[in-house]
């Protein structure tokens, strides 16, 4: 991660510290009404393919005794109401700005993976993680709607599995490198506006 980068990354985090810490304060205060505790959850992501560190988000399911992969039609069922307007909304994942503050992640770049999928994709990783992962990015704004139509079709953990490993891995990939190739801080600024825009469109 370049200097410019993280100057930015600071910058912005501490000014939506500032901002969105009290909407935060009142959606923690609502999950623990509404949910009970825990109100977060934590899952290990990768930012280079052997370091790994704890993602923060807030919990938007009702808990399991094991839970492993990403999300599909498999998991629906377990989605609270609250859990799927603050999932619509993205607001699950103003706890980031905690791993953005730390370090382990930049506001745009390629989705932390799960460890599983770097070690079963090593040679796609060993490009992909060159970028600090990140929030937003390239693959997150263009693919995600794709990706959620295809993995919510999925009716079992291993079909879920399959189907995120065969194609949305490699297609989230292909633009991961992209925005490496063309990274730059005025980039960066058009694709956090561009996750603004899309989360205003979803009403």
């Amino acid at each position: 991660m370049t200097w410019r980068k993280r100057l930015f990354d600071l910058f912005f985090v501490s000014l939506l510290i500032v901002i969105l810490g009290p909407i935060l304060l009142l959606i923690l205060l609502l999950l623990l009404w509404k949910e009970g505790r825990p109100i977060f959850y934590l899952s290990e992501r990768m930012t280079t393919p052997t370091r790994g560190f704890q993602l923060w988000k807030l919990r938007t399911m009702t808990q399991v005794g094991e839970d492993s992969g990403v999300s599909g039609g498999d998991k629906a069922a377990r989605i609270t109401k609250t859990g799927a307007w603050l999932r619509a909304k993205r607001l699950d994942e103003l706890p980031q700005l905690w791993n953005i503050l730390k370090g382990d992640l930049s506001f745009v770049g390629p989705r932390p993976p799960l460890r599983q999928y770097v070690e079963a994709h090593p040679e796609i990783y060993a490009e992909v993680l060159k970028s600090r992962p990140g929030v937003t990015g390239l693959a997150s704004i263009t693919y995600h709607k794709h990706e959620t139509a295809l993995l919510k079709r999925c009716q079992s953990a291993e079909e879920t599995d399959a189907v995120y490993s065969r194609i949305c891995v490699p297609a989230k990939a292909r633009l991961d490198l992209m925005y490496q190739r063309h990274q730059s801080v005025c980039y960066d600024l058009d694709l956090v506006f561009q996750t603004i825009g899309g989360l205003f469109r979803r009403g």
